[in-house]
């Protein structure tokens, strides 16, 4: 028997039903080796809190980054519920120590493998859901990806700096930043634009490019710079 009283306390909950967070920890190759175990595998309690984790991440990009469009959202949402982080966050709680599995599979590494420490953490999840609520699980969910979730913006913020710096104005001030094109010169095949990025009806950075889209892309570019936050997205 693993010990339920400790892994409680590493996850900062009290169950009142301790079966289901020991289901939680079964995996399917533990029951081919004790058929006549009295609980089912962890399977259908990871299918529940995948649904979950997929959810609480989805409703927390939506209500707290409003700036951001939807593919921007999937982006997001899917760097953060992947198998890796997922894994990571069960490396955290050392969930992998706790499972119960088939003799073959831990010789195998079983214990250390991404896909298994990625399903016990979901079927974790799914175990607080049924026995707390959602909004325990939620909170579970929420305060364990705080750290992924503030990456994947960083990240996204690096890759575009338009959406790197609506986030650091929306942060910082409250307001959306606006572009607007102050010079167009050049023949029709070969035109510049100048386009200056305000927030709150103030210039925070100018920039040149071959096309309305680039000269965007330059002058968000300078504004980060400018407001020392090319790191910095949240």
């Amino acid at each position: 028997m693993v010990d339920l009283a400790t892994l409680q306390g590493s996850i900062c909950l009290t169950f009142n039903n301790t079966s289901l967070l020991e289901q939680a920890l079964i995996h399917r190759s533990y029951l081919n080796e004790n058929p006549d175990n009295l609980l089912p595998s962890n399977e259908r309690l990871e299918f529940l809190g995948d649904a979950l984790i997929g959810f609480a991440v989805a409703h927390e990009l939506y209500r707290r980054y409003s700036q951001l469009q939807e593919g921007e959202l999937s982006k997001l949402r899917a760097a953060v519920v992947c198998q890796e982080c997922l894994a990571q966050m069960a490396k955290e709680l050392h969930l992998g120590q706790y499972l119960y599995m088939g003799k073959g599979e831990e010789q195998g590494g079983g214990r250390q493998r991404d896909r298994n420490l990625a399903c016990v953490f979901e079927a974790v999840v799914g175990a607080v859901l049924l026995d707390l609520g959602y909004d325990a699980a939620r909170d579970f969910v929420l305060k364990m990806l705080a750290g992924p979730i503030e990456q994947s913006v960083q990240e996204l913020g690096a890759r575009d700096y338009k959406s790197g710096l609506q986030v650091v104005v929306q942060s910082r001030m409250q307001v959306t930043p606006s572009y607007r094109v102050v010079k167009t010169s050049g023949p029709d095949h070969d035109r510049v634009f100048v386009v200056d990025v305000l927030a709150d009806g103030v210039v925070i950075g100018s920039g040149t490019g071959k096309s309305k889209q680039q000269a965007e892309k330059e002058a968000a570019r300078v504004a980060l710079e400018k407001l020392g936050a090319e790191d910095e997205t949240v």
